[in-house]
């Protein structure tokens, strides 16, 4: 098959032929169909992580068509349409059975032992990494059916590709994490992909203000297209001041979606006195916190790092989905851009482009 193989890091995505095995035991083979470009999967193609070393096909926003199913695998069949998920989980662990798979204690339960099973992925005799289970840079992908959703066949791929990442983690840390309100006020710091749906969960919750923060203009008026009541451009602005301005004295709930010590600082800043402040993104190292202990006391505020949106896949998936088909989640506005396997490189540099929200591969 055709899959985008990172050979060392920082080299970029070179389209190769790529052989993947049979499903063994409860794996799915998938045909994809969409498949979206997360900054994650760039950040794994440029620095070393354990357990993702190259050669590697990455990929995790994955949509498709199940075409074969292994003989332990219950939860697909043949045709169904499915989403995958980063999510690993193994669905036994106390974690799993009280409905915190993002909390699951034997992720690696997921995955193949390449000593004893053979690879998943291989190229010229030789094993190649698939990144987090899914590797969905490819015209095919090899999954454990536990990182894999059914989805009902109406809904398209390129918008159901982004189910699994980024309106999992956006809405879901919203809705599961912060558990917004009706009435409640709510600021989004970073109005990307992830901050996008983070937006819109809050307006379907019934939050009376959702305030986006971004340096970037062009991403500050797409975020008002998906519900924002009012926006924060903090390259011109003292952000802190303008939100507490709106909002009367500061918001009930604080996103971080950038996910430095600034942006978290500044979230601390502009929550109302015992508001919350949810971690959400982390961009590289995200440095560290510096707290006044007397004073989150006496403010009573709380901070949280929220993984995934804290989401249960099989759950919260078909959910979106059905939001969607309702015309009540905005996803086709996600979708900026379609381009093929080839162009991977080229997606990710106009990723970088403050009008565009999400990138999608849709021609293998």
């Amino acid at each position: 098959m055709r899959a985008a193989v990172v050979d060392a890091l920082g080299s970029g995505f070179v389209v190769r032929d790529v052989d993947i095995d049979r499903p063994q035991g409860r794996e799915v083979l998938v045909e994809v169909r969409a498949s979206g470009l997360c900054h994650t999967d760039l950040t794994f193609a440029t620095h070393a992580f354990a357990g993702c070393p190259p050669p590697v096909v990455l990929g995790h926003e994955l949509a498709g068509v199940v075409t074969a199913v292994g003989p332990h695998a219950a939860s697909f069949s043949v045709g169904d349409h499915v989403v995958g998920c980063l999510v690993q989980w193994c669905g036994t662990c106390p974690a799993c059975l009280d409905g915190r798979a993002y909390q699951c204690a034997n992720p690696g339960a997921t995955l193949r032992d390449p000593a004893k099973d053979g690879p998943r992925l291989s190229r010229a005799g030789l094993p190649v990494t698939q990144g987090m289970g899914l590797g969905a840079f490819a015209q095919q992908a090899l999954v454990h059916e536990n990182q894999l959703t059914a989805v009902p066949r109406r809904l398209p791929f390129a918008p159901a590709a982004l189910l699994g990442c980024g309106v999992l983690t956006g809405a879901g840390s919203v809705l599961n994490g912060a558990r917004v309100r009706a009435g409640e006020t709510v600021a989004v710091i970073g109005a990307g992909g992830v901050g996008l749906n983070a937006v819109a969960a809050a307006r379907l919750a019934g939050a009376s203000r959702v305030v986006a923060v971004d340096v970037q203009d062009g991403t500050l008026r797409r975020a008002r297209e998906f519900g924002a009541t009012d926006v924060v451009n903090s390259a011109a602005v003292d952000a802190v001041a303008a939100v507490r301005e709106l909002t009367g004295g500061g918001v009930r709930h604080a996103f971080d979606v950038v996910g430095v010590a600034a942006t978290t600082e500044q979230a601390l800043r502009m929550t109302a006195r015992g508001g919350g402040v949810y971690i959400v993104g982390l961009a590289g190292s995200g440095g560290e916190l510096k707290l006044s202990l007397p004073r989150l006391l006496l403010e009573q505020k709380s901070i949280q790092g929220l993984i995934m949106g804290s989401g249960n896949p099989r759950r919260d998936i078909p959910r979106y989905a059905d939001l969607y088909l309702q015309g009540r989640l905005d996803l086709d506005g996600l979708v900026s851009r379609r381009i093929s396997l080839d162009e991977i490189d080229a997606g990710y540099a106009a990723a970088r482009d403050p009008e565009v929200a999400r990138v999608v591969i849709t021609s293998f």
